[in-house]
């Protein structure tokens, strides 16, 4: 697979070092020259130019690509690398970088993005996955903002613990995908019998998310609380801690 990355920081460089290890083919786009050297990186190539510029993405022949990461400390250099790889190259699959979470909103398929990751919200799901029982945790949002990964850890005095995963209702628009018992995944099946400490692995629509949340709370009669809608607003600028175009 040649994957294109933009922006060679310690995030690109990180993803482009797994990748490598991988067997994939790397190319890094930056536009400071000295990260080559820095980097460490053995077995990628390299192209030092400005990727919001079209000349930039033609000479990186962007165009092969099976995927371009856009992975620079700058939100708004990761919407036009995403939207140039889109619309302009007609690349497949695109992955934005999100440094500030307010800018969340608009990276989605209108600015070519197809996979969103927001490195704060990703931290934050993890660590309330890790405390949070009782509660539906999303851990990943999937095809640009339609659906999620969610996770739910069973309490031991859930109403769930007993039943079958075939005698629950689950909500039409969501999917039980793994078990996670003992520290080992289980593929689920309808005969499969729910255990307190058992964690669920949900692909769902974010619509529905509520609706799961109901019906694996501890009153499962109650109705399932709307979600607050997203606020659109403008694309926020960086602090001072965030860092530039290299990532």
């Amino acid at each position: 697979m040649k994957v294109v990355i933009v922006g060679a920081g310690s995030v690109g460089s990180s993803i482009a070092r797994e990748l490598l290890a991988h067997k994939h083919e790397i190319l890094l786009i930056d536009l400071k020259p000295e990260v080559i050297g820095r980097s460490g990186l053995r077995g990628a190539h390299w192209l030092v130019g400005d990727a919001c510029e079209l000349s930039t993405l033609q000479g990186a022949k962007v165009e092969d690509a099976d995927v371009v990461v856009s992975a620079t400390g700058d939100d708004k250099v990761n919407l036009v690398v995403s939207l140039l790889a889109k619309t302009e190259f007609g690349v497949g699959r695109t992955v934005g970088r999100v440094n500030n979470p307010k800018n969340d909103w608009m990276f989605n398929d209108s600015w070519g993005v197809d996979v969103a990751v927001n490195t704060p919200q990703l931290m934050t799901a993890l660590v309330e996955e890790a405390v949070e029982i009782g509660d539906l945790v999303r851990l990943l949002t999937l095809q640009t903002g339609v659906s999620s990964l969610v996770e739910f850890t069973v309490p031991h005095d859930s109403h769930v613990i007993g039943s079958t995963v075939g005698q629950i209702q689950w909500p039409e628009d969501s999917t039980l995908v793994a078990i996670l018992r003992d520290h080992a995944p289980i593929t689920p099946s309808r005969d499969d019998v729910i255990d307190g400490g058992d964690e669920l692995f949900f692909v769902t629509t974010i619509a529905a998310e509520d609706e799961l949340r109901a019906l694996l709370s501890p009153d499962s009669s109650e109705p399932p609380q709307p979600r607050p809608s997203d606020e659109a607003g403008h694309l926020e600028q960086q602090g001072p801690e965030d860092d530039g175009f290299d990532g």
